[in-house]
């Protein structure tokens, strides 16, 4: 957390125009632990719960930032805060599986293709008017992805879209870990551009296998050491420790959810078998704009996909691309999430699931999920998040008009049990931010180097 003194230089010279001490200490003031919200009661809202179906003239009960009771009345305590919410829509938080928010020009490491030990977190900024724009749109979850330079890039952080709360306190608690690949055009763009290995896709997986073989030696070297101190032998030495081989350990042991980036039909075929072979698990392919080709193979390895609703033709890699892919490959068995890997499309992503329903006829219940259980699954966090049940956070959006209409705007964010944004609010309608946002001038791209593919 920043000291006082640092807040108070951050605030000098941003201009605070009351006393710096109370500037200061109210800045200070909303990062403190927060007494939990009131119980609320939602009474006679549409409730779209992704899980169960939805509820016309639903209430849901929250307490304690848990969701304590849904359906047509729940047993709330007379002392809860009733909001009537008729004619009103009422969602989980819609939730981005494949995002670069926050994250600035750092989203890349781009000066080795394989860069498992570096850490997303450390390029996070909390302060980015990325974060409120996503907020606005209803997003309550992220997953802040490295690029797409390297075959094997850096390890992901998962935030609550807290806007306006310190850095750690936005931090998705004991969220599992995720790490990003990528295959194809970008690594052998990036390095092959520099006549520098990997330049072709042989060489992407050249790499990609020599990296996991010494990270198998490294760890049996660990192994034999830990056995001889185990055996009680004084005089054993440790290996040395290499944070590049510890992560790819980490991978190998099953410790890191693998997020794929890739687009072709025969590289998730190539990754399948590599991750076979190695004995990972891959949790999701992110594009994936050829799924429909292969999807009741990759089906049966349980691995998902984070796609466009509609985006094709933008490179090579994507010429094959179909707006009916989502649902064609759900409809094949692959648990399918739609993703933004946009700061513009993020705070749109109701809008992308309603194109399910145009797109392959998914039913409303369907494309609802695309935008909130099924990413939840996708980052490790559907046990807690991503439908309106009992005992899960009380991520909820309540909307003007059906979520999945270019009509709807969500009126209200909550974040387990609290408000974070109210769109009757004057200004910007966020109920914890003060100071001033950071922003990077507009939306584009983040993943891409040189480019104005947006993360492809």
């Amino acid at each position: 957390m920043d000291s006082l003194p640092n807040r108070a230089r951050a605030l000098r010279q941003a201009g605070c125009a009351v006393p710096i001490l109370l500037c200061v200490l109210a800045s200070h003031a909303q990062t403190a632990t927060q007494p939990p919200p009131q119980d609320l009661v939602f009474k006679n809202a549409i409730v779209m719960t992704a899980s169960h179906g939805t509820i016309e003239h639903g209430s849901v009960w929250v307490h304690a930032g848990k969701i304590a009771g849904v359906g047509a009345t729940v047993n709330a305590p007379s002392s809860a805060q009733v909001l009537d919410a008729s004619g009103m829509w009422l969602t989980p938080g819609i939730i981005d599986p494949h995002s670069h928010s926050a994250l600035d020009g750092d989203v890349n490491e781009a000066t080795s293709p394989v860069t498992p030990s570096m850490h997303m977190i450390d390029a996070f900024d909390n302060r980015s008017a990325d974060l409120y724009r996503a907020l606005a749109g209803g997003v309550t979850t992220e997953l802040l992805l490295h690029g797409s330079a390297n075959m094997i890039g850096g390890q992901a952080v998962v935030i609550k879209n807290k806007f306006g709360l310190d850095r750690d306190a936005m931090l998705f608690p004991n969220a599992p870990g995720s790490i990003k690949f990528a295959s194809g055009e970008n690594p052998k763009r990036v390095y092959g551009s520099r006549d520098q290995l990997p330049s072709t896709r042989m060489g992407n997986f050249e790499v990609m296998r020599m990296a996991f073989e010494d990270a198998k030696h490294y760890m049996a070297d660990w192994d034999a050491y830990d056995a001889k101190v185990k055996k009680g032998d004084k005089d054993a030495v440790a290996p040395k420790r290499d944070l590049k081989l510890e992560a790819l350990a980490d991978v190998l042991r099953g410790k890191l959810y693998v997020q794929i980036h890739c687009y072709r039909a025969d590289e998730f075929l190539t990754e399948e078998a590599i991750a076979k072979e190695y004995g990972y698990k891959i949790r999701a392919f992110h594009h994936a704009l050829e799924m429909y080709k292969v999807g009741d193979k990759i089906a049966a390895d349980g691995t998902g996909i984070a796609t466009f609703s509609d985006w094709w033709g933008f490179k090579d890699e994507a010429r094959d691309a179909i707006p009916w892919n989502a649902v064609l490959s759900m409809r094949e068995g692959v648990k399918v999430a739609l993703k933004s890997d946009s700061d513009d499309h993020i705070r749109r992503l109701n809008q992308e699931a309603g194109k399910m329903v145009h797109y392959g006829g998914a039913t409303e219940d369907e494309a609802i999920r695309m935008v909130t259980l099924n990413p939840a699954w996708i980052i490790g966090v559907d046990d807690r998040t991503g439908s309106i049940d009992v005992g899960k956070d009380a991520d909820l959006v309540l909307w003007n008009h059906d979520p999945l209409s270019t009509y709807a705007r969500a009126q209200k964010v909550y974040i387990d049990g609290d408000l974070f944004f109210d769109v009757s609010l004057p200004g910007w309608g966020t109920t914890h931010f003060t100071g001033v946002m950071h922003d990077s001038g507009g939306f584009g791209s983040d993943d891409e180097i040189g480019s104005q593919e947006d993360g492809q």
